[in-house]
Formats: structure tokens, sequence, C-alpha cells
């Protein structure tokens, strides 16, 4: 079993970066070839290189035999490190050890390592990992539209070189440690991942059952609903809901935005890259409590409730409740389901699923479940307690993967300079 004792700050010879590599190369990516057989050679960019160094290969990229036999350099061998060299993940590193894939090459984005044999490669790539050199890395960054790393920055990154046999040593023992603290990690995303998926089985329970345990029940009749407590009304859409088709004369309203994440949001509120009109006038009224649908995306869940007044894009459509039977929050809560995005499918038109719309005449046929105002404000009030109870535990979660994190990069940074001694157990 590994262990760590603390040492004196030791003496290890340091030494420029170029002095420990036998190359220094990149690749090339010519074509866009997204599909995948055996004419053809993985190309790895940085979206393949993950922040603890792993590989993420479940979106392959390819580049063509050809393509692959006309490089000069990047093609992909056993102990080579990956850099990630522009863009805003520079510095991310990888080693190919072991060799994941049978053939493969980097793009241009990546610089390859190649470590000279009188030393560890494991080792440089926990070094080049470790927070000293990060950190040299990015000064060496070069332009301002396009920041990224000339090849020169070997030159400069000044790295620690023990001897070969301390680099190993040095290397299994974080090997052990890292495996270690990333299957903690590991661990505690998968308890974030079932603790979301529980909340969301809660709200799906809470909004069409209700949160009595004990009520009596019936068959609604509506596939999607299932059993529902005996005493609850549903209603088609149609006799719950208008359309609201208001336009704006100025254009000078609060401007809203429907997305399958968040709902309906003001836009300033949101970073937004798609492409914005040069004027709002026309767009459609939607006020405070409206129901306001993504036509195009209804599909996947872009629905929700307005918060305030404002705007929506003219190609979306507004629903304004013809009832007090429903509360607005509890409307809001119901359409964010994903249950009830797969229900509005079925009365969508389009002839493939990602460009299916849900159109008032659709959306007026879904079946809605009209619980008593009472139990509305029950179940409201039992999920806004639930969100909170949830904001809690993943807040304790995600601090302790940070903590762990942060562990990893201090261990790192401290085993490979030197400042603790590695030992084995007997």
């Amino acid at each position: 079993m590994s262990r760590l004792i603390p040492a004196p700050q030791s003496n290890i010879e340091e030494l420029r970066l170029k002095w420990v590599l036998k190359s220094v190369g990149s690749g090339k990516r010519n074509n866009n070839n997204d599909g995948g057989n055996q004419e053809e050679v993985l190309s790895i960019g940085g979206e393949h290189i993950g922040r603890q160094g792993e590989w993420v290969l479940d979106n392959p990229r390819y580049i063509s035999l050809d393509d692959f036999a006309s490089m000069s350099s990047g093609s992909i061998q056993e102990n080579d490190i990956l850099l990630v060299k522009d863009g805003a993940t520079i510095g991310k590193t990888a080693i190919a050890d072991p060799l994941p894939f049978i053939r493969a090459a980097v793009n241009e984005h990546v610089f390859l390592l190649r470590v000279s044999d009188d030393n560890c490669p494991r080792y440089y790539f926990y070094v080049m990992q470790s927070s000293s050199v990060q950190d040299q890395i990015w000064r060496e960054v070069r332009g301002s539209a396009q920041p990224g790393l000339t090849s020169e920055f070997r030159n400069n990154v000044i790295v620690p070189k023990p001897s070969k046999k301390i680099q190993q040593e040095i290397a299994n023992y974080l090997d052990h440690e890292t495996t270690r603290l990333d299957a903690l990690v590991v661990a505690k995303e998968r308890i974030l991942e079932l603790l979301r998926e529980r909340h969301q089985a809660l709200i799906t329970r809470a909004i069409t059952r209700g949160i009595d345990p004990n009520v009596s029940a019936r068959a609604s009749g509506i596939p999607w609903l299932g059993n529902i407590p005996k005493h609850w009304q549903i209603e088609r859409a149609r006799w719950l809901f208008d359309e609201r088709d208001e336009r704006s004369a100025s254009g000078d309203e609060e401007l809203l935005t429907v997305s399958h994440l968040t709902g309906v949001t003001p836009r300033s509120e949101k970073q937004v890259y798609m492409f914005e009109a040069e004027t709002t006038e026309g767009y459609k009224i939607c006020l405070k409590d409206d129901l306001v649908v993504n036509t195009l995306w209804a599909w996947m869940g872009a629905m929700g409730v307005a918060p305030v007044n404002g705007i929506v894009s003219p190609s979306y459509h507004v629903y304004k409740l013809t009832t007090r039977r429903l509360y607005p929050d509890f409307v809001n809560e119901l359409v964010r389901l994903t249950l009830f995005a797969q229900e509005v499918t079925r009365y969508s038109k389009g002839v493939w699923s990602s460009r299916l719309r849900l159109y008032p005449e659709g959306f007026f046929e879904v079946f809605i479940p009209v619980p008593p105002k009472r139990e509305q404000e029950e179940i409201l009030s039992f999920l806004q307690e639930e969100r909170h109870r949830l904001h809690d535990l993943e807040t304790a979660v995600e601090r302790a993967i940070a903590l762990l994190r942060e562990r990893r990069a201090a261990l790192i940074a401290a085993a490979v300079n030197g400042r603790i001694e590695v030992k084995r157990a007997a």
C-alpha cells in the first residue's frame, strides 16, 4: 500500500522542458468525417481530453487513411503525452499509456510531446498537469483573437528532473493515489445524478398523483397520467386555455426566451449566442402567468409560465388561463415534466422528430389533471421544500467533489516537485 511521508524540500534539478523531450509535433484534420470504419483513423482533438487527463471518446472524429499517411507528424504512439495548445482549454493533458486505440493522430489543436528514453513519460504527464507548469504554460499563450501556444513554449517552461528511478516511483505513487481519488469523484458524481433523478421522479409523482400516499386512486384513461386521485378532474387544454395573439407596437417590452432547461426567463438574464433580430416590433405580447410554448422545441420540453410581463418571438405560441381552478405555478410544474413533453409530441406535426412543431390545435387536445386548489397549494409547498433540500444536498456533494479535486492537484504538485517522499509500506 502506498503512503505519503513529509520530507524536507528536495534539491531536484530543474531544466527547460525541451531537454526532457525527444520531439514536439502536431497534426491536422483535413475532413469532417464523423463516421467510422476500418478505412479511417481516429482524430484526437481537445474535446477528447478530460480535465483530469482522462480520454473522452464518446464523440469520435476521423480522418482518412490517405490523410493519415500524408502527415509528417501527429501519429500517436504509446507513452506520448498530448497537450491542448489553443482555445479555452489550453493545458489539458492526456497520455497514451496504455494506447486506447489501434491507430490515431492528433489534430492541429493538440501537441504531441514525446519524452526522451532516459525519462519516464508518466512522470512528465503528471508534471504537465501540475499547477506550477500549468501556470507557466498559460504565460506562454500568444495572440488575442485566437490565443494559443507555439512549439517555442518548450524553450521557456521549466520542469523538475529527478533520476528516472525516482520519476518511476513518483509516477507509480500518483497512479495509485489519483486512481483512488478519481474513483471517489466518480462515486460522488453518481450520487449527484441519483439525487437529481430521484428529485425528478418525486416532482412527476407529486404533480400527477399528489402527495398523499393513502389517497384512493382511479384509472385516468390517459396513458401518460396513469392512475390519479379519485377526486381529481381531467380536462382538455382547450377548456382551460385560450391563445393570446397580441403584438407589440414598439418592441420595448422585456424580451423573454423559452428553453427546455430553464423554462421562461428574461433574455437579459441569460448568455444567448444565437442571432438576435434587429427589431422586436411585432413580437408577441406575453403577460405574467401566461403559458409560452417554443413551437419548434416543445418536443424537448421548451415551455413554461412567464414570471413577468414581456414579449416573445412571433414563432412561439402564448396561452392565457381561462380558469381560476389552476394555479399558474402548478401549470409551470406540469408542463416542465418530461412526461408532458413526451405527451405533446403525440399532437405535434412534422416528418422528423427534430422538426416537430406544436401548434394550438395540437396543444388544445392534450389532457391536463386539475386537482383541487388546496391540493395544488400543498403540492407546490412540498416541491419548494424538496428543492431546498436537494440544493443543500447538492451543495454538500459538490463541495466534497471540489475538495477531492483540490487534493488531487495538490498531491500532484507536491509529488512531482519532491516536496513529499514516496515510500512503500512493508
